[in-house]
């Protein structure tokens, strides 16, 4: 029991890394995906030109959903500025999810776009897992404080943390992998402390919920009312209802808004005579979430109330939470926060082979499952996350349910990848598994040109930005992959010369 703190830091480090290590992987990754979730979306919908102003998409999106979906609880359309195009989510109790999507852009009277989670996907597996509320949320918050505390007690046993910074010795061996994991911690060591912290606060009500079962007990209506009171809530009247036209309310939301632009538009019971619009800011406007939003009277229009938070408790959660999901950031800082985001899954990747490097291997069943576990998710999420993508494309335009499909081939194929790692031996399972995620990232944007028609070789000359980025990251993420296959068939076979040389001797 004499062990020194930095003794029992380093315990706690390693081990807590360990256990969670997998799942915080996986939500590092798909939230680093996440940063340019409007861009995957936009991509994921090459139909959609977005063409024309973002407030005209939404009066195209109420026009239609007043006359296909007049019956349903509630319309929810989500203005993208950077594709210029609205995002309009209403339920149905056929589809898989209990709710459908559907995409606007201004120049068409119509949805545009094929049936697609897109860059919400990534979004939303990242924080919630695509588990059923409330336990995949309390997954994340719990990995999520987990990593807190590896990064805490990974700087408390480091003596010369500003030293690591500057020392990279690429051997394969344990020192390599140590001065890899030591770079990518230090790297970027304040915005692994920021995005960790910011993080756990949005999900304190599903983690920390006995603040509001003291004050409130079971009404959670009451403290929803409470803690949103931007959001307008009314009870249906019963009686049939027509909403006014949106485009006024837009008028008076932006003049309020001083300017600024239309976020979100809630529009509860949009059949019913007590139909209520809740039109929210821009979340690219300020660096706080959900800052300002309007309500109006759906039949007539007329304004029912307007919020600005000033409460420093709210503030300051709202500030957080814009700190994470960097809806505020200009393009320059989304890559910060991208480049970042990689490097902490680095951390994390580097940590987990670290943990084998550091043991002889053959140590019974902990070390033979930990090597097929890292395989499975270091590499295999990447190949599942590429098979999402590919699956847009594959998938006929208008197949029933390809939403689902997408969603449900990004799990197979994970699920393929870990029962691959389970049947080869590690070294050979990384070499052909990233040369499979290689393969895939380098010939997606040859099959998406040929199948949609936008591509690098016309971005080039169209200036179609969107199409050019994601296939330049998609081929630097093929030759990432493959530099990492190079190795690890490198390492396998001069592995089995050793293990060869005695027997020959």
């Amino acid at each position: 029991m004499n062990r020194s703190l930095r003794q029992s830091m380093a315990g706690l480090h390693t081990w807590s890394g360990l256990v969670i290590g997998w799942l915080l992987f996986a939500i590092t990754l798909t939230g680093t995906a996440a940063v340019f979730s409007s861009e995957t979306s936009g991509w994921m919908q090459p139909e959609v030109a977005g063409r024309g102003e973002p407030r005209q998409a939404v009066e195209k999106a109420v026009a239609w959903l007043r006359q296909a979906q007049p019956k349903v609880r509630g319309w929810f359309l989500a203005v993208d500025e950077r594709t210029a195009t609205v995002h309009a989510l209403y339920e149905d109790r056929t589809a898989p999810r209990g709710y459908r999507t559907a995409s606007f852009d201004a120049a068409t009277d119509t949805p545009t776009a094929r049936q697609t989670m897109g860059g919400q996907f990534f979004y939303r597996f990242h924080f919630e897992l695509m588990l059923p509320n409330p336990w995949g949320r309390m997954l994340a918050s719990a990995a999520a404080m987990v990593m807190l505390i590896a990064i805490i007690s990974g700087i408390i046993i480091h003596k010369r943390i500003f030293a690591d910074f500057f020392t990279l010795r690429p051997t394969g061996g344990q020192r390599g992998w140590l001065d890899a994991h030591n770079v990518f911690g230090v790297l970027a060591l304040p915005f692994h402390l920021m995005i960790t912290f910011t993080g756990i606060v949005p999900l304190f009500k599903t983690t920390l919920p006995w603040g509001i079962i003291a004050n409130y007990g079971s009404d959670n209506a009451t403290a929803l009312a409470e803690f949103y009171p931007s959001l307008a809530r009314r009870a249906p009247t019963g009686n049939p209802g027509t909403l006014a036209d949106i485009g006024p309310m837009l008028t008076e939301a932006q003049r309020y808004f001083g300017g600024g632009r239309i976020g979100r538009v809630n529009i509860a019971n949009p059949g019913d005579a007590g139909s209520v619009v809740t039109i929210m800011r821009n979340d690219a406007d300020q660096l706080a979430y959900m800052a300002q939003a309007v309500s109006f009277d759906g039949p007539t229009g007329r304004l029912l109330g307007a919020h600005t938070e000033a409460r420093p408790a709210r503030k300051t959660f709202d500030v957080l939470y814009g700190l994470h999901i960097a809806r505020f950031a200009p393009e320059v800082s989304r890559w910060l926060y991208f480049l970042c985001g990689l490097a902490l899954a680095g951390v994390i990747a580097t940590g987990l082979n670290l943990w084998l490097k550091a043991r002889a291997p053959n140590q019974g069943v902990g070390h033979w499952l930990v090597a097929r576990m890292n395989v499975g998710t270091v590499v295999g999420l990447p190949i599942a996350m590429l098979g999402f993508l590919w699956a847009n494309r594959v998938l006929p335009a208008g197949y029933g349910e390809r939403s689902a499909a997408e969603v449900n081939i990004f799990f197979w194929l994970w699920a393929a990848a870990f029962l691959y790692a389970l049947l080869r031996a590690p070294q050979r399972a990384w070499g052909e598994l990233a040369s499979v995620a290689a393969l895939a990232a380098g010939l997606l944007p040859f099959v998406s040109y040929a199948l949609t028609g936008r591509g690098l070789w016309q971005a080039v000359t169209d200036g179609d930005r969107l199409f050019l980025g994601f296939d330049l990251v998609l081929f630097a993420l093929a030759a990432l992959c493959a530099v990492i296959a190079h190795k690890a068939f490198a390492a396998d076979s001069s592995l089995r010369l050793t293990r060869k040389g005695p027997a020959a001797a």
